[in-house]
């Protein structure tokens, strides 16, 4: 019988189902936008009742639209945007408060609180990670302090916190299962990489309950089922977004690295079994946990890449799609620089400058929505020289090449930038959708649907972008990029 696997790519900004089939390739693909809520400047919230129900609506047109039926489903894997932040009630179903997204901002006073108190080394000795607003734990501590009646939920044992992938495998379940997997888990700054545990003294840093956590997983392991005309299909696959993506590029050996150019932008190098420290503002994350053996990443962190285009599209109305950047940027001036910093959420690897935001240099008469809209593309490849350079300062890896993916870097103006800027090579695959590819493969390995071998044997290098940029018109671009930073620095203080 012929079967498929199914990604559930729950994003930042939409909600889709990818369809693969049995040679691992993408049959179809269904998608929805949702709703992005800002109720305050730098806040930033989703609906989990409209993500669960535009997820659970892709998943049913993709299964429609391909006859399909629960006997038809080897399994379903699950990626999603990581640190956003949901509670619920565990008896009625329903969110006690909006999703607070990764991007939020409003939690930078606790986070700056803490850090004053010193717990910024314990804090990166047992996760990884910075203290900052990006990640869940002081988000479900605003949910807690904040919400009438959540105290009491959880003191009842009554309320359930998840990231967004729980969130759905609890839906998806009907409720039977609360649990996440330990790249996700990871994310949330109360997850000790080390033990691989929720850690009792973060969660008393915050006095957050333990009791409200999900059991945490391999990233292959079995989530329950999704019943379907009395079919259970069994959920056997979860990673975050950019676990999965490097998943899905085939980065399986320590100093392999991509980079995703989504929403934000991130870069993971694969450190294998070592779990590396940075001096430079590298996060360490867990990649994967496979039959109990976690691989781990150095990953930089960009917060804003492909939404800096959706704002010249919906906050500035310059442009009607994403597309016309290209042509834009290839129309610009050359000899007006417009800079972009787009840190509408603050900068992320590696300045971690909560207070940072958003500003536009080198502005003249002649400046026009070209020289923006190229601006704005430069300012997506210039962040990712910054990370670059933090990470092979940490590795003392030189990368020949940069494996890239996600919908931005299908630009050509962008990848070439790209590696105009870093001197270095950019892969793009002829399959650019990495992280539900990623997930997919968690999926089909989790349920014997693929074989490893199999699965290497998959990538395919659509175009290689070399490096043709002079030395001294680089320097120029990079020391315009350094002064511009230095000037958004600290704006909200």
């Amino acid at each position: 019988m012929n079967q498929f696997i199914i990604s559930l790519d729950q994003g930042t900004s939409s909600s889709r189902a990818v369809l693969f089939n049995d040679q691992a390739q993408i049959v179809d693909i269904t998608q929805r936008e949702f709703a992005q809520h800002f109720p305050q400047p730098g806040w930033v919230e989703h609906d989990p009742l409209e993500i669960w129900e535009c997820q659970l609506g892709v998943l049913t047109e993709l299964l429609a639209k391909n006859n399909l039926k629960g006997v038809d489903i080897a399994a379903i894997g699950i990626t999603n945007q990581r640190e956003t932040t949901v509670l619920w009630d565990k008896n009625t179903g329903k969110p006690i408060y909006n999703a607070i997204v990764w991007q939020d901002k409003r939690t930078v006073e606790t986070c700056e609180k803490l850090i004053d108190e010193d717990w910024q080394p314990i804090v990166k000795a047992k996760t990884g990670l910075m203290i900052d607003a990006y990640f869940s734990a002081t988000k479900i501590k605003w949910i807690l302090d904040n919400v009438d009646g959540a105290c009491s939920l959880a003191g009842s044992g009554d309320l359930l916190f998840g990231t967004i992938d729980t969130w759905l495998i609890w839906n998806l379940t009907n409720g039977q299962v609360h649990a996440t997997e330990c790249s996700n888990a990871s994310r949330t700054m109360l997850f000790n990489i080390n033990a691989a545990t929720w850690d009792d003294d973060l969660l008393h840093m915050l006095d957050i309950p333990n009791n409200i956590l999900p059991t945490v997983k391999d990233s292959d392991a079995y989530f329950g089922d999704y019943l379907l005309d009395g079919i259970k299909i069994p959920i056997h696959g979860v990673l975050g977004d950019q676990q999965a993506a490097i998943f899905g590029q085939l980065s399986w050996q320590k100093g392999e690295a991509k980079n995703t150019y989504g929403t934000g932008c991130f870069m993971l190098l694969n450190t294998g079994q070592e779990r590396v420290i940075s001096d430079y503002g590298l996060l360490t994350t867990i990649a994967w946990r496979t039959n109990d053996k976690i691989t781990y990443a150095l990953e930089g962190s960009v917060f804003i890449a492909g939404s800096a285009v959706q704002w010249l599209r919906d906050g500035l109305q310059i442009i009607e799609c994403a597309e016309q950047t290209e042509e834009l940027a290839n129309a610009a001036d050359n000899e007006d620089h417009v800079v972009v910093v787009p840190a509408f959420s603050g900068l992320g690897t590696p300045y971690w400058d909560m207070s940072a935001r958003g500003a536009v240099f080198g502005l003249s008469l002649g400046s026009g929505k070209a020289e923006l809209a190229r601006g704005t593309l430069q300012a997506i490849a210039l962040q990712t020289y910054d990370v670059l350079t933090a990470m092979q300062n940490d590795s003392g890896i030189k990368l020949q090449a940069l494996k890239v993916d996600g919908g931005a870097i299908a630009n050509n103006y962008l990848a070439q930038f790209q590696a105009d800027i870093l001197e270095v090579a950019i892969e793009r695959p002829k399959n650019l959708e990495s992280t539900a590819t990623g997930v997919a493969y968690m999926a089909g390995l989790g349920v014997g649907f693929w074989t490893e071998a199999f699965i290497q044997q998959q990538y395919d290098i659509d175009y290689r972008f070399n490096s043709n940029m002079a030395a001294e018109q680089r320097e120029k671009y990079l020391a315009r990029w350094k002064k511009a930073i230095k000037r958004t620095r600290g704006w909200l203080d």
